[in-house]
């Protein structure tokens, strides 16, 4: 909102107050200023004239010769290349020795011919133009024929005006005006408010208005009032150059005295106004409803618009005219040969007026004070007010009577605030006047309801005041922030830390990153079909669905997290991108219901994605595939690094979605058995190729488990002091016995000596039986307090190849 100083000054003194310091004032009170604009962009020394004639240059077409009475004592010849310079015109002149934005004037011959000064245009005024009239944005400016001639051209134009910049949070629509804005200085300056009062300006004549106009609401919840006035005998023409001067300021385009008063009135008042052309209403009557189906509607913009039937319009007895706060209809626009006009002034629902808005992209000074509620108290002196400006300026006659629908009845909000309260809130000692006397220059009454008690009257204009603290935040920032006492903070206080499972997610992160792994973060949101690709972790759960999605393809929530990993991946690949290392940690969602009782069921997950190559082209180094393993190593170093080596173990499966012979299930060792807490293994080939990726692999392990056995805090050990003794072997052993059943039994059986395990080397065929394969394995056996001899570790060592050939049936290979 757009506050001129020179407005603002009709309705409150602002003697003795700069612009600057008024717009601190009242951004400390709670509204900030977003600029001050001088709209004299410097310029100095010129002046009204009068174009007494025109004559053509001797030496150049496009150059004209005038002689021009400036109120200086003699005539002065200007030279002007201007198009629309006539004789007979009212024009700004820059003097010699004028000051124009980047520019002084001097004497100078053109093409031969002496000129004494310059006709100014808008423009090298430092007027916005696109504010000026159609007629007006090009060429020299034509001032009113009833121009003083020599007069200060910053006077005639206001120019001499400040501009403040609202910046207006939603709650406060009250200073989308400028009375509000006067209430609002007024309360922070503590000066005495002057308001217009149209009851007294206006003068009725020409018969009671309900002779040739009625107004009917067929939707009353949608219009609460609805009121006209009949005006007669209007001459369309400019308005009075004051108006023009106050709306260009607020950033309005002068168009005609009609329009203009209406927008003026808009702009004072804060209720948005229409005038239609009264000849071209059908029967005389407007009424508001909701739109038919398919019903069109041409707006004064020129554009057919399709109505819809939640759309609230003004009609006539046959059709629609406007579309209601937010534009006129084009057929009852105010034209230069409209003679009668019916004025309106109306309480529309602001979330109608809002929807249809947005919905038709049409975004209008009174559809914005419209959606924001506009003061219903203010209805009928807005129309009031605009009545009697267009009789004063476009000689109009008021017909006698408000015709009106509805109920101009509101009651004001009586809200109840405690004096202990608000001192105990701001932390302030003020006394019961200190605090009426802050109430009185809001303008709210207030009186005593008891002891400590006072009744405060909120008045309609502020519709953001609902309860008695919003009256302590009034008297916070009107009594002053800076003058709040500052309080100590006391108590205990506690330093922050993480959650166990926030410690731990937070470790897996560094882990993963840290080993290559890139984070990506999928939507929540999947189709229908993604949620049934991977039900490994989710059972015989559903998806649940939204009951507003934002389109089909985001209409489930995501019950795994791979669907989306493999979008990502697809991306990637189509644009040349396929190494590809992901991880992602997101919670998934799934229900027992068909329809949803209970909140569903909420799973923190680990998702990971790995395809191409392990490391890209080298001369030196061949290009190898990403497979089963390096996926599995990357979760082996998270498990471990978390304290659960030994207790997580892989085996053989094919779950769904997954290839049938390249994937395993995760299972977690505890005291009641091994869980399930994931899966890993390649993409199933035809869901590889229906995505049309290469060999992919992927992973989701649910971390809810790990958060209750894992280790959060890295535990560290004293460097050995003594050598470890190596021993390695190869044993033959049926195909199907996994690779991890031999580490485990070793682990078993090898007791505090054995420090670590490892395969090695894995062999089948050559020399080997059908059926078998040779398990190479490296094992480290280590003493802490001395240097191991051969014959404590040839007795671990016999006992774990002993356990190996009675469990397994295990070979020593030769």
């Amino acid at each position: 909102m757009k506050v001129s100083t020179s407005w603002l000054s009709d309705y409150i003194s602002l003697d003795g107050v700069t612009a600057d310091e008024l717009a601190e004032k009242i951004t400390a009170a709670g509204i900030e200023i977003d600029g001050v604009e001088n709209r004299n962009k410097g310029i100095t020394g010129i002046v009204t004239g009068y174009v007494k004639s025109k004559e053509k240059h001797p030496d150049a077409d496009k150059l004209n010769v005038c002689i021009v009475d400036a109120g200086q004592g003699e005539d002065l010849q200007i030279v002007c290349g201007a198009k629309n310079v006539e004789a007979g015109q009212k024009v700004p002149v820059a003097l010699v020795g004028a000051k124009l934005p980047g520019l002084v004037i001097k004497k100078a011959k053109l093409r031969g011919v002496l000129s004494q000064g310059m006709i100014c245009s808008a423009k090298e005024l430092g007027l916005n133009d696109k504010l000026l009239p159609k007629e007006l944005q090009e060429g020299i400016l034509v001032l009113p024929e009833s121009t003083e001639i020599g007069l200060d051209i910053t006077k005639v134009l206001d120019l001499n005006d400040e501009v403040l910049e609202f910046d207006l949070t939603p709650n406060r629509s009250d200073c989308l005006s400028m009375i509000g804005a006067a209430y609002e200085v007024s309360a922070i300056l503590g000066r005495e408010l002057k308001l217009p009062q149209p009851e007294k300006d206006i003068v009725e004549a020409g018969g009671s208005a309900a002779n040739d106009i009625s107004v009917r609401i067929l939707n009353e919840e949608l219009c609460s009032h609805y009121t006209a006035r009949y005006i007669t005998g209007v001459k369309p023409a400019a308005s009075p150059l004051w108006i023009q001067n106050r709306l260009m300021a607020a950033g309005v385009r002068p168009i005609n005295n009609i329009v203009d008063i209406t927008n003026y009135v808009m702009l004072e008042y804060g209720q948005p106004l229409h005038a239609f052309d009264a000849d071209t209403i059908d029967g005389g009557i407007l009424g508001v409803r909701l739109a038919d189906e398919d019903e069109v509607l041409t707006t004064l913009d020129g554009q057919e618009r399709k109505l819809e039937p939640h759309m609230l319009v003004i009609t006539d007895a046959a059709k629609a005219v406007a579309l209601a706060g937010v534009m006129g209809g084009l057929e009852t626009e105010v034209t230069g040969s409209t003679v009668n006009i019916v004025l309106e002034s109306a309480k529309f629902d602001g979330g109608t007026v809002r929807k249809t808005s947005r919905q038709l992209g049409l975004r209008s000074e009174a559809s914005l004070r419209f959606e924001k509620e506009v003061d219903p108290n203010r209805v009928i002196p807005a129309l009031n007010r605009a009545a009697a400006l267009i009789a004063k300026y476009a000689g109009g006659t008021v017909h006698e009577g408000i015709i009106q629908a509805g109920t101009d009845v509101v009651e004001e909000k009586v809200l109840t605030l405690s004096l202990d309260k608000l001192n105990r809130y701001l932390g302030t000692d003020l006394s019961l006047l200190e605090v009426k006397t802050l109430f009185g220059r809001l303008h709210f009454k207030c009186g005593d309801a008891a002891q400590g008690l006072i009744e405060v009257q909120v008045p309609t204009r502020r519709g953001d005041i609902s309860y008695d603290v919003d009256l302590i935040e009034e008297i916070a920032r009107l009594y002053g922030y800076d003058n709040i006492p500052t309080t100590p903070i006391e108590g205990p206080t506690t330093p922050g830390t993480l959650t166990r499972s926030q410690a731990i997610r937070r470790e897996v992160r560094r882990l993963l990153s840290h080993g290559g792994y890139q984070e990506v973060l999928g939507y929540s949101f999947i189709q229908p079909e993604q949620s049934k690709l991977f039900p490994a972790l989710t059972g015989e759960g559903l998806a649940v669905k939204l009951a507003m999605p934002m389109s089909e393809e985001r209409s489930v929530l995501r019950t795994s997290l791979l669907p989306q990993l493999l979008d990502i991946a697809g991306y990637n690949t189509n644009r040349r991108q396929s190494d590809l290392a992901l991880f992602e940690i997101g919670n998934v969602f799934y229900t027992e219901e068909e329809v949803l009782t209970r909140q569903p069921h909420e799973l923190p997950m680990l998702g990971l994605l790995l395809s191409g190559t392990r490391a890209a082209k080298q001369w030196n180094v061949p290009v190898q595939p990403v497979d089963f393993f390096d996926l599995k190593g990357a979760l082996e170093t998270v498990f471990d690094h978390l304290g659960l080596t030994g207790r997580v173990v892989y085996e053989g499966d094919a779950p769904e979605g997954y290839h049938p012979g390249r994937s395993a299930s995760i299972l977690l060792k505890g005291p009641e058995g091994a869980v399930k807490i994931g899966t890993l293994g390649q993409l199933h080939p035809d869901l590889q190729r229906k995505l049309d990726l290469t060999d992919t692999y992927v992973a989701e392990v649910s971390l809810q488990p790990l958060y209750e056995v894992a280790r959060n805090k890295l535990q560290y050990h004293e460097l050995p002091r003594f050598p470890g003794v190596e021993r390695d072997i190869a044993v033959v052993v049926d195909t199907a016995v996994p690779a991890g059943q031999l580490m485990d039994s070793i682990r078993e059986n090898g007791g505090s000596l054995l420090q670590n395990v490892q395969v090695f080397d894995l062999y089948t065929g050559g020399k080997l039986e059908s059926g078998k394969k040779s398990v190479a394995i490296s094992l480290v056996y280590r003493h802490n307090e001395h240097t191991l001899t051969d014959e404590e570790v040839a007795e671990v060592h016999d006992k774990v190849l002993f356990e190996l050939q009675q469990t397994f049936g295990a070979e020593l290979r030769k």
